[in-house]
């Protein structure tokens, strides 16, 4: 046999190789959501026996329990609040960001490197240290259980990564492609609206789908700073520990549910978010 076809066999099987250990992984990730989702359908005495029984009787009480069939909090105040509070916070970061990112990039500013570093610099303190300060600012300005304050704070909190990423994704655009609009007399807002931003498309989504998901899943804040009236799904969540018991099968109905609005947004944008994490991937 030539040396050729030894190396073609070797990278052949090296491929192979690589390509079982990712689906191991990928089964490895996948199997806790399984898992979650068969104990979901289980009754509370078969969702809490030791060992688990995989061949039990399946039953929709633990999702008739979340949803408010037994007498219980409805869970669509909630889940409501967290569409809010992650829709339009999430808005608010691409609009931000997007010009931000443009004078980062395109028409740079000086010492954009440095900006940039600030921007990272914000995320270097931890939620925790900011909390008490937040929570007496709140208080004196009469917003506690306010869902827009939620919707500021997690417009501040995802801005920084949303300029980074946006950063990355415009610098691959084309400069002469924003020259040749300019040429032809367009404004700014026309060339963010019209060109830059179509370009930018798949990274744009990729950004809003990270924001929505990293608002959708806060909890530190949501906790402290709601009480009724504006909380969201993941504080709606942790109110099924309660010191009578961990109700196993109605949180994993619960954790499903509550998980399904950022599968559903990751699944209908994953073609835009593939192309948006890969356009900035490569300089």
């Amino acid at each position: 046999m030539s040396t050729t076809a030894l190396r073609v066999r070797r990278v052949r099987g090296k491929g192979a190789g690589l390509g079982l250990l990712a689906w191991l992984l990928g089964i490895a990730f996948f199997l806790p959501i399984a898992w979650m989702a068969l104990t979901s359908f289980h009754s509370e005495t078969d969702a809490a026996t030791n060992p688990p029984s995989f061949a039990a009787a399946l039953t929709l009480d633990g999702y008739r329990e979340f949803f408010g069939a037994g007498g219980g909090a409805s869970p669509w105040p909630a889940l409501i609040n967290s569409t809010v509070a992650s829709v339009a916070s999430t808005l608010l970061v691409l609009l931000l960001a997007f010009p931000a990112a443009y004078a980062l990039s395109i028409n740079r500013v000086r010492k954009w490197t440095d900006v940039l570093f600030f921007f990272l610099s914000t995320k270097m303190l931890p939620a925790v240290a900011g909390l008490l300060p937040i929570y007496l600012f709140a208080k004196n300005a009469g917003m506690l259980d306010n869902i827009w304050l939620l919707v500021i704070l997690y417009t501040s909190m995802n801005l920084p990564i949303a300029v980074w990423m946006m950063q990355s994704f415009l610098a691959e655009i084309p400069v002469a492609v924003i020259e040749a609009a300019r040429v032809d007399g367009a404004r700014l807002p026309t060339v963010l609206a019209r060109v830059v931003a179509p370009i930018a498309l798949p990274g744009i989504a990729a950004t809003a789908l990270i924001c929505f998901i990293f608002s959708w899943n806060e909890l530190l804040f949501a906790r402290v700073l709601t009480g009724v009236v504006a909380e969201t799904a993941p504080v709606f969540l942790t109110g099924f520990i309660t010191s009578q018991g961990l109700f196993l099968a109605k949180v994993c109905a619960a954790s499903l549910v509550i998980s399904l609005p950022v599968l559903a947004a990751g699944f209908a944008a994953q073609d835009k978010l593939v192309q948006g994490l890969s356009l900035g991937a490569v300089k």
